[in-house]
């Protein structure tokens, strides 16, 4: 089983969702949990259902919006104290945000402020979820774009729409897909996660301390930003109060080393937690990709960041590692020694800070890391690119970087999706956004094998929603006056080539353009399948929307296996990605591997 991980203690997480023919139920598995543990749930003080064993949901007939319902976890015929839930009266969860003001900046530009992408920790220990949330200015800008922007804010809220803090990034951070890309995860192992992102002088924490020169301003005449210090900072879950601030690496440098001077590649960055020692999560702060590439690794020990090591592909021997990174970035055990590496888009860094390889195909705007083809072993990297070549879609060994096959592209291929959306075919179908130019457009195997000149013509997310193991697309209904769109989920209908269409979630707004993210898609609630977060289409509420289609497929809850917790720590980075595990989810899947763990908090200290 390798290394044990620090993992999060979650609660149950039990949701009750009422229906046309009752109440809907769902609740979460454990990793560590043994195949005998049974479920007794309870309405209203009487047990409605005893010894569930063979799923982690449950439809009552009989319930109605007033129930009020418990599941307990049997154990060797002992029922355990149980979890409480109320019952939901829309399929999703509303909870209310508190909007910021919007302003006017010094190019006399009005703006407003918009919910963005979000990530979600256990700020407080309580085994849920909170959720951390970007708030983005309606004049946020691509680094390519000249203007200046509204302050960058990052929120915190429980579920029942208590805010917990709000830090503002200041004046000196520019808001940009590219520019604030923001960590929640529990990296000192005390059962309570931190916020860790690029700050400034004139950011001001949770608490309203501010982070150096609250009156520096370095924007220039076009609003970029290119001197004054820069700093990262861990600031507390709970309170949103800056722990600790240090140096931000890689520094800027020579602005020619990124690519150009004039603020547009200097700026480009990732980030993301990687357990690089195969036990504790590590803090990787990233800069640049086009040319310039350098990764710096930290450990917080709740009162330090120490740094563990960077990898520049300006040192010597590393050349090949330049202009190979992705607006996006993924970690997993590529290697299978116990440990993550990161997947910097075309390129592998191992989990001690050196070149583990390089295909050498360059930038990418989408690239997928999982079981991509169950019958191989190991992990496959599927990835688009933006350079025309003959690998402009491809897929190659995540180990070693070995080829598997590919088909060419005449143009930037934006687009790319990695799903198992065929029960005919193994693994994970394959298909890109490449223009049709000699029969290269349309649906492939995971083998490589071509299987329909039609594609679904969705590419942005993938997402478990219904009760079969293959898997949906999320997406939106895209207005290009607006450049947002309503959110929705639609299934493949494989025999007939085209989208069938499971929900319009009215009301709300996707986000990041023709990118159509919500802001947040994590298996967050009831059992293995995943939740959707869209923001209200006036930014007053997030909203959690849930599956409520029964499933007999029992699996532990995806956020205790190790690549896709991770995938949703890095899924707010530039241009969001789905998250994926780290196994096969889909049709005639095996058994998942039972993750090696040990929980955050009393357990971790004793380590």
């Amino acid at each position: 089983m390798g290394k044990a991980r620090q993992t999060e203690k979650l609660n149950r997480g039990l949701i009750a969702v009422k229906v046309n023919k009752g109440v809907y139920l769902g609740w979460r598995l454990f990793g560590d949990e043994e195949e005998d543990t049974s479920f007794s749930l309870y309405r209203d003080g009487r047990r409605i259902a005893a010894n569930i064993l063979t799923s982690t949901n449950y439809l009552d007939s009989e319930g109605t919006q007033d129930s009020q319902y418990e599941i307990r976890a049997v154990r060797k015929g002992i029922e355990e104290p149980g979890e409480t839930a109320s019952v939901w009266n829309d399929p999703y969860l509303s909870i209310p945000l508190q909007k910021p003001a919007g302003g006017i900046t010094p190019d006399q530009v009005t703006y407003e402020y918009c919910a963005n992408d979000a990530s979600v920790g256990d700020v407080d220990g309580d085994g849920e979820f909170e959720i951390i949330l970007k708030w983005d200015p309606t004049n946020s800008k691509d680094n390519a774009h000249e203007g200046f922007t509204g302050n960058t804010l990052l929120d915190a809220y429980k579920l029942d729409g208590t805010h917990l803090w709000r830090i503002d990034l200041g004046r000196n951070i520019r808001a940009g897909a590219h520019y604030t890309q923001f960590l929640v995860y529990d990296f000192d192992g005390d059962g309570k996660a931190e916020i860790v992102c690029k700050t400034a002088d004139g950011t001001v924490d949770g608490d309203g301390t501010v982070i150096g020169r609250a009156e520096a301003d370095y924007r220039n005449e076009t609003g970029f930003i290119l001197e004054g210090p820069e700093f990262l900072t861990v600031f507390d879950g709970m309170t949103g109060r800056a722990l600790k601030t240090v140096e931000y690496e890689p520094p800027r440098g020579n602005g020619l080393d990124w690519g150009d001077d004039e603020g547009n590649r200097v700026d480009r960055f990732l980030a993301c937690v990687a357990y690089v020692n195969g036990e504790t999560p590590s803090i990787v702060m990233c800069r640049g990709y086009y040319t310039r590439a350098v990764l710096a690794a930290y450990d917080w020990n709740g009162k330090e960041l120490v740094k563990k090591w960077v990898f520049d592909s300006l040192t010597p021997g590393n050349e090949g590692y330049s202009g190979q990174g992705n607006h996006s970035v993924s970690v997993a055990d590529v290697d299978g020694d116990g440990c993550d590496e990161i997947i910097y888009g075309s390129c592998v860094i191992d989990h001690d800070g050196t070149g583990l390889y390089t295909t050498g195909l360059g930038h990418g705007d989408a690239m997928h890391v999982s079981s991509l083809i169950p019958s191989r072993k190991g992990l496959e990297v599927f990835q688009v690119h933006e350079t025309p070549s003959e690998h402009g879609t491809e897929i190659h060994d995540a180990k070693t970087g070995e080829l598997l096959w590919s088909i060419p592209s005449f143009e930037d291929v934006g687009r790319g999706m990695a799903a198992d959306i065929d029960p005919r075919y193994e693994g994970a179908e394959l298909w890109s956004s490449t223009h049709w130019r000699d029969g290269d457009g349309g649906l492939y195997s995971s083998t490589g094998e071509k299987i329909s000149e039609q594609s679904p013509a969705s590419f942005n997310f993938a997402v478990w929603w219904d009760g079969d193991l293959l898997r949906e697309l999320l997406d939106h209904e895209y207005d290009p006056e607006t450049g947002i769109g309503v959110g929705k989920i639609d299934k493949w209908d494989y025999e007939q080539g085209r989208l069938v269409n499971l929900l319009t979630a009215d009301g709300t707004r996707s986000n990041n353009g023709t990118k159509g993210n919500p802001c947040l898609q994590a298996d967050l609630l009831g059992d293995w399948r995943e939740e959707v977060i869209w923001r209200s289409d006036d930014s007053s509420h997030l909203r959690i929307y849930t599956t409520t289609d029964v499933t007999d497929h029992r699996i532990y809850t995806l956020m205790h296996d190790p690549v896709y917790r991770l995938s949703v720590a890095w899924q707010n980075v530039a241009y969001n990605q789905p998250p994926h595990p780290g196994f096969f989810l889909g049709h005639n899947m095996e058994k998942p591997p039972v993750p090696a763990m040990y929980y955050a908090g009393k357990e971790a200290a004793k380590k």
